[in-house]
């Protein structure tokens, strides 16, 4: 879309302290599996405001993220100037601005189904060391674990602006495949959950660009929604969204 790399801008509170990070296991998957652990430098390509580059900063990896939303990169350096091996760049998977041959890793989270595929084929390419691997996060919420998943659901598709058109689950089997080297990924799944009280609730839902801000039609009913969604489904002051981390694997 052409607006995708500014439509966080105005959500970047909400989307700092709401938004789910990654399991362990996960993260784990990287460094054992993929090599990450011996990586000089890994790219984080569409970091947003850098929830899974700390990740790679906190297992002492060497990280560039990229980031083309001014505001999301913005939140990123405030938070984590601090580290030694961070630095970032604004750039986007299309043009990174790296060089060749750049980096040893790249990872993005919850990014891809916003990318040019092509183009950020192309790219990857160009600034990935030979034998280098690339991975592909989401954070998949589950729609069917339960009558609250479910009713969340139906809520999104309700009021939201574009809900469906830029769900990321829109991505098929075919995509991959044009992305990836010779076709050849792999993926692998681990589990995720997240608590939220009704103003975490509240504060993940208008993270996500496709829900409706204040002053929007859609606003107040969604807020009022919600209210009695989570009156009738919380337990001990709390529901909880329930994911599957999907990690898309291979070489470009």
């Amino acid at each position: 879309m052409s607006d995708s790399k500014l439509r966080f801008s105005d959500r970047v509170e909400n989307y700092v302290r709401y938004r789910p990070g990654y399991p362990v296991e996960a993260i784990d998957f990287l460094y054992e599996r993929l090599g990450f652990g011996d990586a000089g430098l890994i790219a984080d390509i569409g970091a947003g405001t850098g929830i899974f580059t700390k990740l790679l900063l906190d297992r002492g990896s060497s990280v560039v993220a990229v980031e083309p939303n001014p505001d999301m990169r913005r939140a990123a350096e405030a938070s984590l100037s601090s580290y030694e091996r961070y630095r970032s760049t604004d750039g986007s998977a299309e043009e990174t601005t790296l060089p060749d041959d750049a980096v040893d890793g790249i990872v993005s989270a919850q990014a891809f189904h916003w990318f040019d595929i092509p183009l950020a084929k192309r790219e990857f390419g160009r600034i990935l060391k030979p034998g280098g691997y690339t991975a592909l996060v989401w954070n998949r919420r589950l729609t069917d674990t339960g009558d609250f998943a479910v009713e969340y659901d139906a809520l999104l598709k309700r009021y939201g602006r574009d809900y469906e058109k830029v769900n990321h689950k829109n991505l098929r089997h075919e995509h991959f495949v044009s992305f990836f080297k010779e076709g050849a990924y792999e993926k692998a799944v681990f589990r995720h959950r997240q608590p939220y009280d009704l103003e975490g609730l509240k504060g993940r839902t208008l993270s996500s660009s496709y829900c409706p801000l204040p002053g929007e039609a859609n606003y107040e009913p969604l807020m009022a929604a919600l209210d009695e969604l989570f009156d009738r489904a919380s337990q001990d002051g709390y529901i909880a969204f329930e994911y599957e981390t999907e990690v898309f694997y291979g070489q470009v």
